[in-house]
């Protein structure tokens, strides 16, 4: 059960615009942005939690107790050199969300989407950090990590949380499920990296991020996975 806190030295501030739906913006406030940057960092609480478990590619299954089976094509094809998995959590708390909620009620509508948007930023740098942790660990035990994928993501149903929270043991960091099965707090994820043996590692293209997602006019889409 290994658990990850670690600190935020600053948050990237043109993803927190991406996630804001400013990359084709001209002429805004960059101050606004750095400064909603700097609130978020100082509000973050990031921590996170990983577990690894064995997985048979054949199935899309995750060998855990109960073993979970994994929906979708296209998250199928992008474990199907697995042998094991890391289902991992990440989360920055809640203290943003409550700036957030209040800026928005005070009427600085503006403000409460940039911050919103670098408390999303965050969490990603969160779940950054933890791969960079974890990869030296895994390869050491002749493991190669493919890049992290989460319900949402192509036709990976978000109906499957549930089960992403239950192995990861998100609960450990303060992370769970609302009656609506949304993760609360609200800006945290979940996410499987797939572990490929180093011997049988083979150069197989699939979809990194935005790209894997069919949501082709989601605002907050990476302009390079749109060309």
């Amino acid at each position: 059960m290994p658990v990850y806190n670690t600190v935020l030295l600053d948050i990237d501030v043109k993803e927190t615009r991406r996630y804001a739906g400013l990359n084709k913006a001209k002429d805004f406030d960059e101050k606004l942005i750095e400064e909603a940057c700097t609130e978020a960092r100082l509000l973050a609480e990031p921590r996170g939690i990983w577990q690894m478990y064995d997985y048979e590619a054949a199935t899309q299954t995750v060998l855990a107790d109960p073993p979970f089976p994994i929906q979708g094509k296209v998250i199928g094809k992008h474990l199907a050199q697995a042998k094991k998995v890391i289902i991992l959590s990440a989360s920055v708390g809640d203290a943003i969300e409550e700036h957030v909620t209040r800026y928005f009620s005070d009427g600085r509508y503006a403000y409460s989407v940039l911050l919103d948007a670098a408390a999303t930023a965050a969490v990603e740098q969160v779940a950054d950090a933890m791969e960079k942790a974890i990869e030296p660990k895994v390869a050491k035990e002749g493991y190669t990590m493919r890049w992290r994928f989460s319900p949402g993501y192509g036709d990976w149903p978000l109906d499957q949380q549930p089960e992403m929270v239950r192995l990861a043991q998100s609960e450990k960091i303060g992370v769970h499920l609302s009656d609506a099965s949304m993760l609360v707090p609200r800006k945290s994820i979940t996410a499987i990296i797939g572990l490929v043996p180093q011997q049988e590692k083979k150069e197989v293209h699939t979809p990194n991020g935005c790209a894997a997602c069919d949501k082709v006019d989601c605002p907050s889409r990476k302009m390079s996975d749109t060309k």
